[in-house]
């Protein structure tokens, strides 16, 4: 076993991790602080009469109950955002899964995200942007065409991936790196961790395929913000901070971005209870 997986609290923090680590008290102070980032880039920009693009994950979720208090209650208009978010279920034929299945992330945006921020708050349509697994080019496109992404936030899955980058030993890290939008299997792992989460262990019904935004797009982003709150986070997050840099636990190939951070909880923190 990697030494790594036993440093306490102190350890994990002060043992010069390889990339910036910030340690919160619960669950609710991470997503809050993940909502505020949003909210600082959209804000500043909006100051300046710019755009702002952000890549945005449906997992973690919890920051969006935030994010929508805040833009309604501050009156913060979010007609000039983009959300580019990184991934969706496709079905076995690798169309997308309907808005109304119960794991679309689409969905998830609409009916949690879109329909509550006030009308005369919220972004057209045009500007809620899934990838699509019949054009997978046009992410990248998009991006460029917007000036670039000012923001990437998400979590990372029990295999290192980040989005649904899974874990590819055969690649060498700038292969990785160099992946962008496309469609792929999910792992065992990731379909095992993401049953117990979302349907309550029922893994004969989570899909097998998703299109997902690759490293590239992720690597484009002005800043990436990471969040880990759940148990098994406790290894994820040390060896994001500690491992090898490898295709095999994709979020350390992150590590070199100039302006990223990860924020974990106080649990987290812990190496046992």
């Amino acid at each position: 076993m990697k030494e790594y997986y036993s440093y306490n609290r102190e350890e994990l923090l002060g043992n010069n991790p390889k990339l910036p680590l910030f340690c919160e008290k619960d669950n609710e102070t991470v997503f809050r602080k993940m909502a505020g980032q949003m909210l600082n880039e959209i804000c500043a920009n909006n100051e300046k009469g710019k755009k702002t693009v952000i890549i945005c994950p449906v997992g973690p979720v919890g920051q969006y109950p935030f994010f929508v208090d805040m833009v309604n209650g501050q009156n913060i208009s979010v007609k000039n955002v983009w959300f580019i978010n990184m991934d969706e279920y496709l079905d076995d034929n690798k169309n997308r899964v309907p808005k109304d299945h119960p794991l679309s992330f689409r969905g998830f945006m609409d009916n949690n995200v879109y329909s509550r921020i006030r009308p005369e708050l919220i972004m057209p349509e045009e500007q809620r942007v899934f990838p699509d697994p019949a054009h997978p080019e046009r992410i990248p496109e998009l991006i460029g065409e917007l000036g670039g992404v000012d923001i990437a936030l998400g979590g990372i899955g029990i295999n290192g991936h980040v989005a649904f980058n899974e874990a590819d030993p055969s690649l060498t890290p700038d292969e990785f790196r160099a992946q962008r939008t496309r469609v792929l299997q999910i792992a065992p792992e990731t379909r095992a961790a993401n049953a117990i989460g979302d349907l309550n262990g029922a893994i004969e019904d989570m899909p097998y395929y998703c299109v997902t935004i690759g490293m590239y797009e992720i690597l484009k982003a002005r800043k990436i913000r990471l969040g880990c709150f759940r148990n098994w986070h406790r290894a994820v997050v040390r060896r994001a901070a500690y491992g090898e840099p490898t295709s095999e636990f994709p979020v350390t190939l992150l590590r070199d971005h100039p302006d990223i951070t990860l924020s974990f909880t106080e649990y987290v923190a812990r190496a046992q209870d």
